[in-house]
C-alpha cells in the first residue's frame, strides 16, 4: 500500500517570510536542493552576461532551423509526387500536389508580406509627421 506523503516526510521545508515570521533567521533548505550547496557569486554590474546570446548564436539557430524546415519540406515534396489538375484564371495544367500546394503556401505568404510592409511604410509616414509637428 502506498501512503501519502507530506511535505515533513520528504524533507521538505516551507520558505518562510518576512510576513509570516518575525524571526530574521531562514529556514534550512531541503538536502538535495541545488541552493544549499553554494550559491553562485553574483556578477559586478557592468559586466556583461557570458551566456548571453549573441549575432552569431542567432544566425546558428536560425541555420539549425532552416536547416529542418529543408528536411520536412523534402519529405512533403517526396510523399505528395501525384499529380493533380490545376486551373487558374483560363489556365489548366497538370502538376505535382506538392508544388502546387508549395506555389499556393509561396503566393500567400508573399500576400501576408506586402500586407505587413505597406502597414509598417503607413506607420513610418505617422511617425514623421508626428516629429514634424
Amino acid at each position: 500500500m502506498i501512503e501519502p506523503c507530506g511535505p515533513a516526510q520528504v524533507g521538505y521545508a516551507p520558505h518562510v517570510t518576512s510576513a509570516d515570521s518575525t524571526s530574521s533567521a531562514q529556514e534550512p533548505r531541503p538536502e538535495g536542493d541545488p541552493g544549499s550547496e553554494h550559491e553562485a557569486p553574483a556578477r559586478p554590474a557592468g559586466q556583461p552576461d557570458p551566456l548571453r546570446g549573441s549575432r552569431t548564436s542567432g544566425f546558428w539557430s536560425a541555420v539549425l532551423l532552416l536547416v529542418v524546415l529543408l528536411l520536412l519540406l523534402a519529405v512533403f515534396i517526396l510523399q505528395n509526387t501525384q499529380k493533380v489538375e490545376v486551373s487558374f484564371f483560363g489556365w489548366d495544367g497538370h502538376a505535382p500536389l506538392a508544388a502546387t500546394l508549395l506555389l499556393a503556401a509561396v503566393a500567400g505568404a508573399a500576400v501576408v508580406a506586402s500586407a505587413g510592409a505597406l502597414r509598417i511604410l503607413q506607420l513610418r509616414r505617422r511617425v514623421k509627421r508626428g516629429r514634424k509637428s
